[in-house]
């Protein structure tokens, strides 16, 4: 379960039998469930320069969680 340099989310791991995100947020902790995320999305999400703008761009409100 990798942890992000990220001012905004501290780490994101994936689920891949349920396709599962689970982020932990700096801020509010978690986990925090996103289901049916591509593992493309978490792989985007683990690598970007900038994880709190691509969870933003591509995750927020695009995808069914508990949050």
């Amino acid at each position: 379960m990798p942890y992000l340099r990220s001012s905004a989310i501290r780490r994101a791991e994936y689920i891949s039998q349920a396709a599962t995100l689970q982020i932990w947020f700096v801020e509010s902790g978690g986990p925090y469930d996103y289901y049916n995320v591509p593992e493309s999305v978490y792989l985007g999400l683990i690598s970007a320069a900038s994880p709190g703008t691509y969870y933003n761009n591509y995750i927020r409100d695009r995808y069914r969680s508990n949050r």
